[in-house]
């Protein structure tokens, strides 16, 4: 006998700019966001009945209708009222998810000063979160930001590893590190300043990155990691993926010069892939 499965469905690449006018000047926030819905979806299946099915064009426009009611100021918070919304109004579903992605808009900064009313787009940097919730349930809610580029010109080193003879690489005890940062965690509580929060997280780690002195990546992640959970009681644990974006050393000998650790050449393919869980323990 074939039966169906677990399902899902809803809608995802809603694009969102909101704007918060104030007397001291505006808000300005672009997030992009997914909506996807669990529930009794079997007769849609099994008989193309749409009788409950919510059309994914009416979830888009949920999406701009809560953002308008809302007052939220972080991505957390307005994809709980998103959650809610939806679960309130569809009997038929069981659990939603939301997930918000946020670009980087920063104040142009004009004669020295924050300008109230323009922006420039930042890095390259996405913060996220993924909020969950069946009815009648807690919220679940993960947060963190991907791509995330940063580099260390100095306390890097790399040695001390297998050699073989397939082993080309040289030890090296003054090597650049450079790495796009993709970091989740988990909250253990619905209810805080995700904001903050969120950069208290976001500050430890590259604090740690700056300052450490690195004997590789994976103990740089590490650090990273445990540094977050001791400065945010409210995560118990943080998944971190941090490639190893190479810049090699140019050989500059052919051409009679000589190369102390100046001349390099970026490149991102083939990278060496680290990732690693860190979580608190009883």
């Amino acid at each position: 006998m074939i039966a169906l499965a677990e399902n899902r469905y809803g809608k995802s690449r809603v694009r969102l700019m909101k704007l918060t006018r104030g007397p001291q000047g505006n808000g300005l926030r672009e997030w992009t966001v997914q909506v996807l819905l669990t529930g009794d979806f079997d007769s849609a299946h099994y008989a193309g009945d749409n009788s409950k099915i919510l059309p994914t064009d009416t979830m888009k426009n949920t999406v701009y209708y809560v953002a308008r009611k809302s007052s939220a100021t972080s991505m957390e918070d307005y994809a709980k009222e998103l959650v809610d919304f939806l679960l309130g109004r569809n009997p038929q579903v069981s659990a939603v998810s939301v997930a918000v992605e946020g670009a980087m808009w920063k104040r142009l900064t004009v004669d020295g000063k924050p300008h109230p009313t323009s922006f420039m787009r930042g890095s390259g940097e996405v913060q996220t979160t993924t909020v969950s919730r069946e009815k009648k349930g807690a919220f679940q809610i993960s947060s963190g930001f991907k791509n995330l580029v940063v580099m260390k010109t100095a306390d890097s080193a790399f040695a001390g590893y297998i050699v073989d003879e397939l082993t080309t690489l040289k030890e090296t005890s003054d090597r650049l590190f450079c790495t796009a940062v993709k970091a989740e965690w988990c909250y253990t509580s619905a209810t805080m300043d995700f904001d903050a929060t969120r950069a208290a997280l976001r500050e430890a780690m590259l604090k740690v990155f700056a300052n450490h002195k690195s004997k590789s990546v994976q103990e740089t992640l590490y650090e990273m990691g445990k540094a977050a959970l001791e400065r945010v009681a409210e995560a118990d644990q943080i998944d971190l993926i941090m490639p190893n974006k190479h810049c090699l050393l140019v050989d500059l000998s052919r051409f009679g010069e000589d190369n102390p650790n100046e001349i390099f050449v970026p490149t991102d393919e083939p990278a060496g892939h680290i990732e690693a869980r860190v979580r608190r323990t009883a």
